[in-house]
């Protein structure tokens, strides 16, 4: 679905955007402001990308979802009560529709690139052992249920606490702990050496 006026910039263009405050444009997208909801887009299209893609692997399933998501957004910004953070509403609304998508068509289809394709979003750090691990986590990641794969991907590539997960993907923290804790396990062994101790 394209969004209308809605381009995808390049990355060096939006680094250049000053940040904008997610309540500030959640508020406006609620009033219809188009030009805030395409400030909005381009702030979690990268972020929801990589992590539908964690979710669903199915490389024509992720834009639908993602649109989907924010089609979502659009039409419900003004039930946003700010008892949350914008972030942990969004990626809650993106993971329900994955979860939707996954009934939808359950047997997963392998993408032939993903090893070798390159993430949209920056790296963490230039560091070798850093690259190292991440490249690691991806492959080892492929041996974890979904929500297994869902709780390492919010945890390690975007910085969420057990309680926004929990929030996200409508479970106790307990269980989130717990989800973790086994996705943890799994993927020491998978990875092995010096970098399980980053894990």
């Amino acid at each position: 679905m394209n969004w209308p006026g809605i381009a995808r910039r390049p990355r060096a263009e939006a680094a250049r955007s000053p940040a904008p405050d997610d309540r500030a444009l959640l508020a406006r997208v609620a009033a219809g402001d188009l030009q805030a909801f395409e400030r909005l887009y381009r702030l979690y299209q990268p972020r929801l990308s990589r992590f539908l893609t964690t979710l669903l692997r199915r490389p024509q399933l992720i834009e639908e979802v993602l649109d989907d998501t924010m089609m979502v957004v659009w039409q419900t910004a003004d039930r946003f009560r700010g008892s949350s953070k914008p972030s942990t509403w969004i990626f809650a609304i993106a993971y329900r529709k994955a979860h939707k998508a996954r009934l939808r068509w359950p047997d997963p289809v392998e993408d032939p690139e993903t090893d070798t394709r390159v993430s949209d979003d920056p790296a963490p750090d230039d560091e070798l052992d850093h690259q190292r691990l991440h490249d690691s986590l991806i492959k080892a990641m492929d041996q974890l249920s979904a929500d297994h794969r869902a709780v390492v991907d919010l945890t390690y590539f975007h910085g969420l606490g057990y309680r926004e997960i929990a929030e996200i993907v409508d479970c106790p923290v307990d269980t989130v702990k717990t989800r973790m804790f086994h996705a943890r396990r799994r993927l020491k062994k998978a990875i092995g050496g010096s970098l399980a101790d980053w894990l």
